[in-house]
């Protein structure tokens, strides 16, 4: 059985919850989890993984363990995300990583790739979005309509994503069979979410999501440049973020390996066994 461990660091006067296993001299796999989870949704890919790599896997601020002060206290932009991280890898001492990217984890990653280049050995991207192809229009125009004008009429519309029934959907949608998701992922994620001023705070991410998509052009230029090796792995049934989402990286990054899967927005949940033979077929190489 493999050991993994849970801890927490503060960060400017903030708590980064993380879990962690594998080698300490090992090569390092960061996680980087999307919305509106936490590291609780790769409870299982670290264990799987953690033969190989060093994996770590923190909780963004406002989400999971990790600390979640009000939306007045903190500035809930992915610019504010990224500095956590980027603070987080300095205290526990990781310098270069592979990283895996879900939903919101990709524009973390993309402002620390742009940031430190030379520290990205590897990016795997399951249902990260990094071009224009991946949005989904129906899901997307009311992020957009709030993130233009955050009038209570748009936010009225988008209000209804925090609650229980679109939360169970970002798990269940395009799955063949949903037997095989466990009910206890969403109820977690439904549970923290539910904290006094947690609503605020997604608000603000949502507003903010708009800066993401004007980053795109210099992470498709450092994708070019870098010619670092890309995984795009992809819930192919995905109704947020597409599977033109996936292929879209080959524009850019010419030797990408794509992989569609016939699951949906939390692949690990429904396609764990082929995401690990996957990232370790891919792995060998380079």
């Amino acid at each position: 059985m493999t050991n993994v461990h849970h801890h927490t660091v503060t960060i400017d006067g903030l708590e980064v919850f993380y879990r962690e296993a594998g080698p300490q001299d090992a090569p390092v796999l960061l996680l980087l989890h999307g919305y509106p989870t936490s590291s609780h949704m790769f409870r299982h890919l670290i264990p799987a993984l953690a033969d190989r790599y060093r994996v770590i896997a923190p909780d963004h601020i406002g989400f999971g363990r990790s600390s979640a002060p009000s939306a007045d206290d903190f500035t809930y932009t992915f610019d504010a995300l990224t500095d956590v991280t980027s603070s987080f890898l300095e205290a526990v001492g990781v310098t270069s990583y592979t990283v895996y990217v879900q939903d919101y984890g990709a524009p973390i990653a993309w402002r620390l790739a742009l940031a430190s280049p030379e520290a990205v050995e590897g990016v795997i991207s399951q249902n990260g979005n990094a071009y224009e192809e991946g949005f989904v229009s129906e899901f997307w125009e009311p992020i957009w309509a709030y993130g233009a004008d955050p009038s209570p009429a748009h936010e009225a519309a988008l209000r209804p994503a925090l609650a229980r029934e679109a939360i169970e959907w970002q798990y269940t949608h395009g799955v063949p069979d949903t037997s095989l998701i466990a009910p206890d992922a969403w109820e977690h994620d439904i549970a923290l979410m539910a904290r006094e001023g947690i609503d605020r705070a997604q608000l603000a991410l949502f507003a903010d999501y708009v800066s993401n998509r004007d980053l795109y052009p210099q992470v498709h230029d450092w994708l070019r440049s870098s010619g670092v090796p890309v995984l795009a792995i992809w819930g192919k049934n995905d109704e947020i973020f597409g599977a033109a989402g996936a292929s879209a990286f080959r524009k850019d990054s010419p030797h990408a390996r794509v992989e569609l899967l016939d699951g949906g927005h939390f692949l690990l949940e429904s396609h764990l066994d082929d995401v690990v033979r996957i990232i370790r077929d891919w792995r060998g190489t380079f």
